[in-house]
């Protein structure tokens, strides 16, 4: 076993671990200096463990290499020399934006709206740091500060968590590629949150005024799909197909892009629902012969989708709401929850239960008035809820005398009486306390 050996000098104390024949024959000391003898012990074991991994050729243990990461690099250099350590490659110095753009460039697995998300969280990131510096020398702080220069621009919450979380990605992709120790984004909030303010419920009268605004069948099943199917709109549009329609069923396939990459979440099957199926009928019916695609019109960019629609909405009278399909498709999860089970219900849309209560489930003003016009069982008519309180016959202090009700005339008489009783004994001068004996 390794020895630790002390030597006093004018500067103090300090200490070395010399190495027994065992385990090396020539017995060389390590120096560390001016440490305590605890941290001269702790030395010791980790050099002792440092022989044995040596020797059986196993792996050093998290502890001892976190030891070896705070050691000084004399110290290293002595632990190379003697063949106990590997000597430290240095690590290439790869600068933030060569890192960020080669990643993207490989990514040749991710679909093109993925990629146009990434883009956009790099060139926020671009236009907050110095793009040259060292991806090492990004620290958590830098990460903190990209968030609040991000709030500062105005951005929406969710925009700027999901900004952040694509960058976090970037930095996760390093920190496997060992080019950093950690992730500085990790403190980071990047969840989505929900957002009442954003959400809208469309009632059926609504979104009935704006199928009678639309130009044609094509955009009365596209607003139909989102309403009545709770389709995403476009992911889920463009992949739908006639032959995805079990008419005898009464059922259709929808092909979801968006967790396609989920094993068995490729596709879902959803029921015709009746308010549904008369648009379907009607598309089919004007549909060309050999025409694969339920909608035929090439909408590739969701931002003039979302403009024609708020056309149509205008022309009904209406004022466009935000999150045009989302709060189409929240709506109608809405009205489904409150006649089958949710379980049921996400099933059919294909998110979680999780989800849809944190970002579709919503309360609207028809819940309301189905409360307030509910009728209780075994409390009449109206339940109770309009029952008109009883004019008073007589002043509210004489109401409240308790010698006139009947329940408590009895015992408040008898109380009554005690105390009149024990007017005619007046209390002893020595106090109500009883004498204590001696």
């Amino acid at each position: 076993m390794a020895s630790i050996e002390g030597r006093s000098n004018k500067n103090g104390k300090t200490y070395r671990i010399r190495l027994s024949d065992g385990e090396s024959p020539n017995r060389p000391r390590i120096g560390f200096g001016r440490i305590t003898k605890r941290q001269a012990e702790t030395a010791k074991i980790n050099i002792e463990n440092l022989v044995k991994a040596k020797n059986t050729g196993s792996e050093i243990s998290i502890a001892v290499q976190s030891w070896l990461n705070g050691l000084r690099a004399s110290i290293r250099k002595r632990l190379e020399s003697l063949g106990l350590v590997e000597p430290m490659t240095r690590k290439a110095e790869i600068t933030l934006a060569k890192w960020v753009d080669n990643y993207i460039e490989n990514r040749t697995d991710i679909k093109p709206n993925t990629k146009r998300n990434m883009l956009a969280a790099r060139n926020s990131l671009f236009g907050f740091c110095n793009t040259s510096m060292s991806i090492a020398n990004f620290s958590a702080y830098d990460a903190e500060e990209f968030r609040r220069h991000l709030l500062g621009l105005g951005l929406a919450e969710n925009t700027v968590r999901r900004r952040c979380k694509r960058v976090k990605q970037f930095f996760a992709a390093a920190r496997k590629k060992r080019l950093i120790d950690e992730n500085s984004f990790d403190g980071i909030p990047t969840s989505t949150v929900s957002n009442p303010k954003r959400q809208q419920f469309i009632s059926c009268e609504d979104i009935q005024k704006v199928l009678d605004a639309c130009p044609n069948n094509e955009w009365r099943l596209i607003f139909a799909l989102a309403r009545y199917g709770g389709l995403r709109i476009p992911s889920e549009l463009y992949g739908l197909a006639w032959d995805d329609i079990l008419w005898d069923k009464k059922r259709f396939v929808i092909h979801s892009p968006k967790t396609e990459h989920i094993e068995g979440k490729e596709t879902r099957i959803c029921p015709l629902f009746p308010e549904l199926e008369p648009y379907l009928i009607e598309a089919f019916q004007q549909a060309e012969d050999g025409q694969r695609r339920v909608i035929n019109v090439d909408l590739n960019i969701s931002s003039n989708l979302r403009t024609q629609a708020h056309r149509i909405i205008k022309r009904a009278g209406l004022k466009p709401w935000g999150k045009t399909f989302q709060n189409l498709r929240s709506s109608r999860e809405t009205e489904l929850v409150e006649d089958f089970p949710v379980h049921v219900v996400t099933e059919w849309l294909g998110n979680s239960p999780d989800v849809a209560r944190k970002h579709y489930l919503q309360t609207h003003e028809e819940h309301f008035q189905r409360a307030v016009e509910k009728r209780w069982p075994n409390s009449g008519t109206d339940g109770g809820l309009n029952t008109a309180v009883p004019p008073r016959t007589q002043p509210q202090a004489e109401n409240r005398r308790v010698d006139i009700t009947p329940c408590f005339a009895t015992a408040c008489d008898n109380m009554r009486a005690d105390t009149n009783q024990d007017s005619l004994y007046p209390i002893p001068p020595r106090g109500v306390e009883p004498l204590s004996p001696g």
